[in-house]
């Protein structure tokens, strides 16, 4: 008995071991790899999201996924995600954002998501602000996508390589459809057409205000 109960509580320590792995010091996960817990869908749609191997799953009509788990709303953090996408398709995280039902989410930024969609406007992109022409990331590869907002200033990585850099500026005012001014709020995933289809797991972010 003691040999088996051994074996159980090693097993699942191995377990958490494995499932924790990925997610360095300092910073929190966003997701559970199950479930939906601490994220709320847009009301249309709903059907476009799901859960597969420990990543959300983003295939069908618009709609969006936002980060509630937290009410303290997010300034400055560093926020990580593993994303992976399927050829010709479009997503995207979006930060200093806030809940809304439907439609694309007007308050805060979206960075982009997208390797070989046609929009010109790829991976690493802060949309409409500051535009990357070509992906430092390839469809069918899991990479990294790391955002970090410290006070006037937004770095976006890809693997650890810089692929965007925003310093705003002092006299900046928010925009009427969409905002693209920085704030607090909080993330959101995106689901931006059927024929798109990404993954976005081991969502991760540490605080730094």
């Amino acid at each position: 008995m003691q040999r088996y109960l051994f074996s159980a509580v090693t097993a699942l320590t191995l377990s958490l071991a494995t499932s924790y792995a990925e997610v360095e010091p300092g910073f929190t996960p966003l997701n559970d790899g199950k479930t939906f817990k601490g994220w709320k869908m847009a009301t249309e749609h709903t059907n476009t999201w799901k859960i597969e191997d420990g990543a959300f799953v983003a295939h069908g009509d618009r709609c969006h996924l936002f980060y509630v788990g937290d009410a303290k709303p997010f300034k400055d953090f560093e926020l990580k995600v593993d994303v992976m996408t399927e050829p010709g398709s479009n997503g995207g995280i979006y930060f200093h954002t806030k809940y809304q039902p439907n439609g694309w989410p007007k308050y805060g930024f979206e960075t982009q998501v997208n390797n070989t969609h046609a929009d010109w406007k790829k991976t690493g992109s802060l949309y409409d602000v500051v535009n990357v022409k070509e992906s430092a990331a390839k469809d069918g590869e899991w990479w990294t996508q790391d955002i970090t907002v410290k006070g006037d200033h937004v770095t976006i990585k890809v693997n650890d390589k810089v692929v965007m850099e925003y310093t705003e500026p002092a006299d900046k005012e928010a925009g009427k459809d969409f905002t693209r001014k920085l704030d607090s709020g909080t993330f959101a995933l995106q689901a931006h057409d059927p024929k798109s289809v990404i993954h976005y797991k081991n969502i991760r972010v540490k605080r730094l205000d």
